[in-house]
């Protein structure tokens, strides 16, 4: 009787395990847990990318300031200016000059369209 007793509660246990194995395999099958599961991969997808991005644009921002500074070597720029001799001033204008030719208005001339009147 006792050993009856045993199969028979392993059988019972056997099945809510397996029951709920399958349920929990149902449940990330549906299409709202497909989606869910999609859309988390799609965010950890991107913050790679924005990582390695954000990495990548600090290298290029490395390597452009090294090579700056060697062109400002190699053409002078970066030179130490002695004392007796100071680097002419640079000129920036402060208010922008609305007399220039630029800025004078010209009379707009109008094309004449007789089908504009009908």
């Amino acid at each position: 009787m006792f050993r009856r007793t045993f199969w028979f509660g392993t059988g019972v246990a056997a099945g809510v395990w397996a029951t709920t194995k399958v349920n929990r395999k149902l449940r990330r099958l549906t299409p709202e847990s497909l989606a869910a599961t999609a859309a988390d991969k799609a965010l950890e997808a991107g913050h790679r990318i924005k990582h390695r991005a954000v990495g990548f644009a600090l290298d290029v921002r490395d390597n452009m300031a090294r090579r700056e500074a060697e062109l400002g070597d190699a053409l002078g720029i970066n030179a130490p200016v002695p004392e007796h001799e100071l680097p002419a001033p640079r000129r920036y204008a402060a208010i922008e000059n609305h007399d220039t030719p630029r800025y004078v208005e010209r009379p707009t001339y109008h094309s004449y369209n007789r089908n504009e009147d009908h």
